[in-house]
């Protein structure tokens, strides 16, 4: 999101002092890709971008050296979110960062979140935190690796609230730590903990306040996904006894599906229709069931079942027209066509490692261990591949000259990709077209009414036609503090004047300080 502002101070029948800031947004919210493998947890974008990299290579806006993690990429409000592991006081600790997602920049490092100890091993020198923020408006949620739920602003990265699920519910940390991203669904927050008769958990998301707690299924590495199957809205956890399904608002189980196994993946469940797969390492394998019937309980009939080398370790596999494509292995990954309905693998291909996968433009895009983004065409019939490009280092990076490790899903907002590794970010331009030009706000005096008359206009210098106009909304706030969600929208109805939209507020004459936005709506 692009973001103009402007400040000035003006006098009122000669008396009063007025100061106003003025924003314009220019950008979709509709674009933002505010979660952990994007809006529905479920790797698919609906943005078109362009696919012709052979012809023209998409354009690195910027490359950023990070600190390590296995973090993802988050975006939303033209700031770009993830976390890394840093030293503090002598001690590596767990951060949250938000970037400029126009040029890289550091905007602002939140206080220390956690500690960074991961005595397991198996990752290596850039082992880091493995969890993805969650992005809402104004405010940022992070879910540390030993299980500290906070609430940040995404201004500032200022802790709102904050709640120690060890401390405060008894859960313990499981090996290798939790990689698991908050869920936000509707006004909640929801995470899985491990601790007796209360181990899923849902948390308001405006103050941390609980909502409900329940069951004693241990924890996994697996973020949960929340979905409408069979007619139901439901969120889905991966817990170390198999998939459990609950009713967002009040915990109730809706369905279960015993899939045992010890601790370790991180590949969350997948939703197709009314189908839901699930994946294990070391051996269990993967396998699917058919969710039936109406209300609750629902019934879910197991489809197939295989064990052994058709399972996802780390990443999730997307779902598309049938199908699933993903990292398939454990040590020697290969990408992989599974048909959903039977598990019948249709093709695979080598050289991707443990990388992710996302769906944009009816292209399967992956991303590739060693940092190589590849477009494919998603047919169960063969592997075709479309394009690819080195958008990471996939040698060493600068960083104390470390591996380059891309376990990072990939994500994409308003054109961009963004991707990174566990030492470096970088931001792709593969728009399928030029991006529209900012909004231009300009409060004036209203002559002999008094109060302001609101221009809004091109920051291009087109004028506005009245589709375009009918989409753009205008807000006031008497403090900028309140966060977005506390503007009130201005109902008075703006006039198209010479391409351009004039409002007049009235109650800028009355009020000393006034501010002003503007957001155009897909």
């Amino acid at each position: 999101m692009e973001a103009r502002v402007q400040t000035n101070r003006l006098r009122i029948d000669g008396t009063i002092s007025c100061s106003f800031f003025a924003l314009a947004f220019s950008a979709l919210l509709a674009d933002d890709w505010p979660q952990y493998r994007g809006a529905n947890h479920d790797g698919i974008s609906t943005e078109t971008i362009r696919t012709n990299w052979s012809q023209e290579a998409p354009r690195e806006v910027w490359r950023v050296p990070l600190d390590p993690a296995l973090s993802s990429f988050v975006v939303s409000g033209g700031r770009v979110f993830t976390l890394v592991r840093r030293p503090s006081n002598g001690q590596d600790r767990e951060f949250c960062i938000a970037l400029d997602a126009d040029t890289g920049a550091e905007l602002w490092a939140s206080s220390a979140l956690g500690i960074a100890d991961y005595p397991n091993g198996g990752v290596g020198t850039d082992d880091g935190p493995r969890s993805t923020p969650s992005v809402d408006g104004d405010r940022v949620y992070v879910l540390t690796s030993y299980l500290r739920l906070y609430c940040l602003g995404a201004t500032n990265g200022a802790v709102i609230w904050s709640k120690d699920i060890v401390a405060e519910y008894g859960s313990t940390v499981i090996a290798w730590q939790s990689a698991a991203s908050p869920l936000l669904e509707g006004d909640l927050v929801l995470v899985i903990g491990n601790a007796t008769g209360k181990s899923l958990l849902a948390f308001h998301k405006t103050d941390g306040r609980e909502a409900w707690k329940g069951q004693n299924d241990v924890m996994t590495q697996a973020s949960p996904v929340a979905a409408t199957v069979a007619g139901v809205r439901q969120v889905i956890f991966f817990a170390q006894s198999g998939l459990v399904s609950v009713a967002p608002d009040n915990g109730a189980v809706l369905w279960r599906y015993a899939f045992p196994f010890s601790t370790s993946t991180a590949a969350s469940p997948v939703v197709g229709d009314d189908t839901v797969y699930c994946s294990a390492a070391y051996g269990v394998g993967a396998g699917a069931v058919r969710i039936t019937g109406s209300g609750s309980p629902l019934t879910a009939g197991e489809l197939w079942r295989w064990p052994g080398a058709k399972m996802n370790h780390w990443a999730t596999p997307v779902h598309y027209n049938g199908h699933l494509y993903g990292m398939y292995g454990q040590s020697l990954l290969t990408l992989k066509c599974l048909e959903l309905a039977s598990g019948t693998e249709k093709w695979s291909a080598t050289g991707f490692g443990y990388g992710s996968v996302l769906m944009v433009s009816g292209k399967l895009l992956a991303l590739s261990e060693s940092g190589e983004v590849v477009l494919i065409e998603p047919t169960p019939a063969a592997f075709t591949e479309i394009a690819r490009y080195r958008a990471l280092d996939g040698s060493r990076s600068s960083i104390a000259d470390l591996p380059v490790k891309c376990w990072n899903a990939p994500a994409i907002s308003n054109g961009r990709l963004y991707v990174r590794s566990t030492t470096e970010g970088v931001c792709l331009d593969v728009a399928d077209v030029a991006p529209a030009q900012p909004l231009k706000l300009n409060p004036q005096l209203a002559a002999g009414e008094g109060g302001f008359q609101v221009v809004i206009a091109d920051g291009g210098g087109s004028p506005f036609d009245a589709n375009r106009a009918a989409k753009i909304d205008i807000f006031a706030a008497t403090n900028l503090s309140i966060g977005l969600n506390g503007w009130i929208q201005l109902t008075n109805p703006a006039v198209l004047t010479n391409g351009q939209l004039r409002l007049t507020d009235t109650q800028s004459a009355v009020i000393p300080q006034r501010f002003f936005r503007v957001q155009e709506r897909p």
